[in-house]
């Protein structure tokens, strides 16, 4: 017992992480690898081990024995025996079932023994006779296992299955359902290959200088190309150069490449990067949007292209990008927001090296199972923190501005329905005034305002003569407005969700966010990485909260994930006095 070390660890998983003891920071980063925050309140903070915790620290080499050392060295008592147990029993089935090459079969062609074809196999091996038995009762997988009739025709291995190549994906879901992570060992298909360097400088004549902390995510990826490498998700904070991490794996890979990303803005910026920092030139890629379809050994997609259809039943004729050429890498970028739709696909593309570059994998429809199975477990991250420390992103600090509610939305909030109190508390008119003199508070600062409702943004905008970006601005409008902000043109610039992901808005310092999709986690991460690219100055993220309303609790839900890695929010009181204070004085 230690009653100065910062974790109590509970019987039912549960850790809880004191603040104020003197080790709390240090203890915060090393739970990263392997736990989940729950709760962040002041002083005790909730995290909680899961298998798929678990199993995404195993991929990237942290085992039972590194978690229980965690738990051991900051432990306020003693850890209890039934939790390192847990940890040794979940941790121990990763790599207990395994994907390997099967056997390539002759098939005649509709009955002709003239006309065959190669149909290739995998096969499903359990490290145990007892894993082999439980999988053979499992009747969901019973029928996607090749019958017996074509395994006599072969001598596979002991406690093992026959599967079709394309029932790859479809196995890892169903057995992650049944509490089984499947180690993927069968070797990937090098696609078509491409010459891919990367440049010593950049067009504007500085070096290009890529960091240890992308190398090493890069390498972390692609491994030695050999079985059970090349593919999985790379998690670094918002500003930290996810890009330069996906361009440095093209580079080792030299293989034609598809990228998919969030939106038309972000695949303009993502052409530009590979034209700035790269060998390639613009013959070589390819812009596949709702405005030009071109598919080139580089081609960068949007998510909302690939899963358009004409009408609700019927096929995503864009879905054939993925076979349109013989991709040797696939980038999914800002893969939490990767749609359901796209993972039919993801599924059948599992012979692809594949990459998954994110700030967080927190899904709000809590698939996050999907990403570890179908694109890959988490390769490598790092804490926010750690890259702040380093200077590799910039200090911010978080205020949350509570505000009361406008006297006359009082009784139409009390008798609204959920669904519609949030609405109201996120338009709080009251808001608007608090925009205001933040904005006029810091004119130094180059200031997001960001929101949910369009109509609460275009009336922010106007009051503030402001342009604004929605999900309907023009394209073209749209990057010259990012350009102009860019370039110091502008210094204020609202913005929708359209500018949550993958927008790179290097100089912005100062952001409002006057209303969320409710509790999102990773949308309030995203948020705040709009200022986080590294700066001289400090970076200032402004949330708006209606007091006592269903926003305070929303807001609390979205502040989950920047907890844990060690931001904490000041609470301001909106009133005569708001930022008077030493910092806020106006």
């Amino acid at each position: 017992m230690n009653l100065e070390n910062p974790l109590i660890v509970q019987g039912d998983r549960s850790l809880l992480l004191d603040v104020h003891a003197p080790l709390a920071e240090e203890c915060r980063n090393e739970l990263i690898p392997f736990a989940e925050l729950e709760k962040s309140p002041e002083h005790l903070h909730t995290y909680r081990l899961s298998p798929l915790s678990l199993w995404n620290a195993a991929s990237a080499g942290f085992g039972a024995d590194d978690a229980v050392r965690v738990l051991k060295k900051y432990a306020r008592y003693e850890v209890p025996q039934s939790v390192i147990a847990w940890i040794n029993e979940v941790t121990d089935r990763f790599g207990k079932i395994r994907l390997i090459e099967g056997p390539v079969e002759l098939i005649a062609l509709n009955g002709n023994e003239d006309k065959k074809i190669e149909e290739k196999y995998l096969y499903l091996t359990a490290a145990s006779e007892v894993i082999y038995k439980e999988l053979s009762a499992n009747p969901a997988l019973k029928k996607i296992f090749v019958t017996k009739a074509i395994e006599s025709q072969v001598e596979k291995p002991e406690n093992s299955f026959m599967l079709k190549l394309t029932d790859r994906g479809t196995i890892k879901q169903l057995l992650l359902d049944s509490m089984w992570p499947v180690k993927d060992e069968v070797p990937l298909t090098d696609g078509e290959a491409l010459e891919i360097e990367l440049k010593k400088t950049c067009s504007d004549k500085k070096p290009l200088v890529i960091r240890d902390y992308q190398i090493s995510s890069a390498k972390a990826l692609v491994g030695d190309k050999g079985p059970g490498t090349g593919f999985g998700t790379i998690v670094l904070p918002c500003g930290a150069g996810k890009t330069i991490v996906g361009m440095q794996i093209m580079a080792m890979l030299k293989t034609s490449t598809l990228i998919i990303t969030t939106n038309i803005s972000a695949v303009h910026q993502w052409i530009d990067e590979l034209l700035d920092k790269t060998n390639l030139t613009k013959d070589q890629i390819a812009e596949y949007s709702g405005e030009n379809k071109e598919i080139k050994p580089v081609t960068v997609a949007t998510y909302q292209v690939l899963t358009w259809r004409p009408d609700k039943t019927g096929p995503y004729p864009h879905f054939s990008l993925f076979h349109e050429r013989p991709w040797g890498l696939i980038i999914y970028d800002e893969v939490h927001m990767l749609p359901a739709p796209v993972f039919r696909v993801v599924a059948e593309l599992q012979a692809v090296r594949r990459v998954g570059l994110t700030a967080t994998l927190i899904r709000e429809d809590g698939q996050e199972g999907l990403v570890f199975s179908l694109v890959g477990p988490k390769r490598y991250d790092v804490p926010w923190k750690e890259l702040e420390r380093d200077r590799w992103i910039a200090t911010a600090e978080c205020i949350e501005v509570r505000i009361d509610l406008a006297p006359e939305l009082e009784i139409k909030y009390a008798v609204a329905g959920a669904r519609e109190k949030h609405r109201i508390a996120s338009e709080n008119s009251k808001k608007i005034e608090a925009v205001q003199k933040i904005v006029n508070k810091f004119t130094d600062d180059k200031i997001l305002v960001i929101g949910q409702y369009i109509d609460q943004l275009n009336t922010i905008a106007q009051i503030l003569n402001a342009p604004v970006i929605t999900g309907k601005t023009p394209t073209d409008q749209r990057d010259k407005i990012y350009g102009d902000f860019r370039n110091g043109r502008i210094k204020v610039l609202v913005v929708s969700k359209v500018a949550n992901f993958a927008i790179d808005l290097p100089d912005a310092s100062l952001a409002i966010e006057v209303s969320g999709t409710f509790g999102s986690r990773q949308e309030e991460a995203q948020r705040l990485g709009r200022i986080l690219r590294p700066k001289d100055r400090v970076s200032r993220f402004f949330t708006l909260i209606t007091r006592n309303t269903v926003e305070e609790e929303f807001g609390s839900n979205r502040q989950k994930f920047l907890a844990e890695q060690g931001y904490s929010y000041k609470l301001v009181r909106y009133d005569q006095a708001f930022l008077t204070g030493e910092e806020y004085d106006l």
